[in-house]
């Protein structure tokens, strides 16, 4: 199949497909006399690999080491189980700073009268000033 029946049945776009053929994510595939980019049903389980790894969060390298312990079948699965668990702190991480963000600007909106006037919390605390007095 072509790269562009590829992308429709892995769900991975055909330019994504080129990226990750570029920076050796994917081997390149075989190609036809006239250089089309030919892929199989290998090819296609790999990127739906991909895709789902990219889905979850994984990171191009993390997707990477994923990939290559996936190919490797006398892996030890802590080695997977350690990429994985070390990706659900860095999310958990992510979450609490993300809750902070959300506290801090439900606080800011809170603030914020919202009418005509040109005074502003929000505006104030992005620009690093002090808030007015009656905020």
């Amino acid at each position: 199949m072509n790269i562009g029946q590829a992308a429709e049945q892995s769900g991975v776009s055909a330019k994504m497909i080129r990226y990750y053929e570029q920076i050796g994510l994917i081997s390149a595939p075989h190609r036809t006399g006239s250089n089309y980019r030919v892929y199989g049903s290998d090819e296609v389980h790999v990127l739906r690999f991909i895709k789902r790894a990219r889905t979850l969060g994984f990171s191009v390298e993390e997707t990477g080491a994923l990939l290559a312990l996936w190919q490797d079948k006398s892996r030890a699965s802590g080695e997977v189980k350690d990429i994985a668990s070390d990706h659900i702190a860095a999310l958990e991480t992510k979450i609490a700073e993300l809750q902070g963000m959300v506290k801090t600007l439900k606080h800011l909106v809170h603030c914020c009268q919202g009418d005509n006037r040109p005074d502003c919390p929000i505006l104030d605390d992005l620009a690093g000033e002090p808030a007015h007095k009656g905020h």
